[in-house]
């Protein structure tokens, strides 16, 4: 196998996972470095025959793994979780190389969160519990029994790779279903290393299949699938009706986790000195390229002038360049999407919007490993109209617009005034104000004062064109099973 770390030329090449073992595709997709913009692994270009020998792998496991007990599948999730974070420092530099992002947020973030998900799903189905009435008046006691669907359908982002898969490969497995998994076809590298874990922790063959391939042949071709009872799908907002689609026509259980054009609402009294930093962090961690980074900041008129300066100084300190390094951000997914951020900030810049940016040529900075990669510099765009493609249109990149505001009600308006309905933050220390507003936001998720703090206990998804269901630990759980009700007349 090719070399999957450092500056070797040697090519990775990834296989399909399909009954337990890896198998070979007869055709194969390029996989770029997006930090040099050089191919650096092969993927499988995966169709309707390798999906369909997949999803017979795991119709023939799941009556098997579906009759496990609570307490074998914990076990398992347990080892796969220690044997992950055994070997964190190679999933956080395949996770850098095929994603883009700096290695250190990999190391912090996205494969201890990875770990974290298989401990936490492993713990809780050993604490889940049923529900149960006895009904006197005729003398019955009714019970539910919580059961696998089947085999889950599981297509996961670029943006972050193993962490989402693993958030919904954990509770999948958990709930006692057998899976196969797309993961994106421009970033499959730590998908593919996963299913190694896979097979030296011990999961039975079939319960895992990994798939890899372009959304429409081999994801298609997943979702349409009459043997594949549910899809748990996190991505686009047009993918996402083609599987609702998809999914109603046969009726299947589906999950869609969607984009979002996030507001920030920072008002007269917000500890600016808290505020600030935690702004830059969700404006442009991770390249602006998750779904909860925040692309539109309201500030109250009365402090406006103050806010703007001081972020716009903070952004340009930001670095960007080689992941390997000490920088804040590193280079953006694909070559085809940097021209899509690129051209929304002149966009916005044509109609009128001022660009706050830092200075000069960014590929002379670059070392030269780095000059074809894809990298963009941290964006603030002002003096913009709220009916503009800037304020309305997901950009998904190191891109916010900030903006001033007068009154609560108009921020409330303006802030709800776009189709998606992810997230959003509000900054005050009025306490009143905090939980009014958070009311009548119309996302699925408000943070008071901060930002990005999750619990797996907790509801996470959105509204409007953000998606369509949660996940939790209670909530995964409850979409990957079905209720019984079991009613026993003594």
């Amino acid at each position: 196998m090719g070399s999957s770390v450092g500056d070797k030329t040697d090519l990775l090449f990834v296989k399909n996972f399909i009954g337990g073992e890896f198998v070979d595709c007869d055709s194969q997709l390029d996989s770029f470095d997006p930090s040099t913009g050089q191919a650096w692994a092969k993927i499988p270009n995966s169709g309707h025959r390798e999906v369909e020998n997949a999803v017979t792998a795991a119709t023939q496991a799941f009556e098997s793994w579906s009759n496990t007990t609570a307490q074998q599948r914990s076990k398992l999730l347990f080892r796969i979780a220690d044997l992950l974070e055994s070997r964190l420092e190679e999933f956080a530099e395949l996770e850098s190389r095929d994603q883009g992002k700096p290695i250190w947020l990999a190391k912090a973030v996205d494969i201890p969160r990875a770990v974290h998900n298989f401990r936490f799903f492993a713990s809780y189905i050993l604490h889940d519990m049923n529900r149960s009435r006895i009904q006197e008046e005729r003398g019955a006691v009714q019970y539910t029994i919580k059961e696998p669907i089947g085999v889950a359908g599981l297509i996961s982002p670029w943006n972050l790779p193993l962490y989402l898969l693993t958030f919904k490969l954990a509770p999948a497995l958990a709930a006692g279903n057998t899976v196969v998994a797309k993961p994106s076809e421009l970033t499959s590298v730590t998908a593919f290393k996963l299913c190694e874990i896979m097979q030296e922790a011990g999961v039975p063959a079939g319960v895992v299949n990994m798939v890899f391939g372009l959304g429409g042949t081999a994801g298609h071709s997943l979702v349409s699938h009459p043997k594949v009872p549910l899809i748990s799908f996190t991505g686009g907002t047009v993918t996402a009706e083609r599987i609702r689609k998809a999914a109603t026509v046969s009726c299947k259980k589906f999950s869609l986790e969607l984009g979002g054009k996030n507001a920030a609402v920072v008002f007269e009294d917000a500890d600016l000195d808290k505020c600030i930093p935690d702004c830059i962090k969700s404006s442009f961690m991770n390249q602006g390229e998750i779904c909860l980074c925040t692309s539109r900041i309201f500030v109250h008129k009365d402090i406006y002038p103050t806010f703007l300066q001081r972020f716009v100084e903070e952004m340009k300190k930001l670095k960007v360049g080689d992941p390997r390094e000490d920088v804040f951000m590193g280079a953006l997914i694909s070559k085809d999407h940097l021209s899509k951020v690129v051209g929304a900030i002149h966009a916005a810049k044509n109609s009128g919007g001022t660009i706050h940016t830092q200075q000069g040529e960014l590929s002379k900075e670059l070392p030269v490993r780095c000059k074809e990669g894809y990298f963009v510099r941290p964006t603030v765009i002002s003096d913009v109209a709220d009916s503009s493609a800037a304020m309305q249109e997901e950009i998904f990149g190191p891109v916010t617009c900030v903006v001033p505001f007068d009154t609560e009600e108009e921020v409330i308006s303006r802030a709800n005034g776009v189709r998606y309905g992810l997230c959003a933050t509000v900054w005050t220390r009025d306490v009143s104000r905090a939980h009014r507003v958070s009311k009548h936001m119309k996302v699925g998720t408000v943070w008071v004062n901060c930002w990005l703090v999750r619990d797996l206990n907790m509801p996470f998804g959105g509204v409007k064109e953000s998606g369509i269901g949660r996940e939790s630990g209670h909530d995964s759980l409850d979409f990957f099973t079905q209720e019984k009700t079991v009613c026993v007349l003594v």
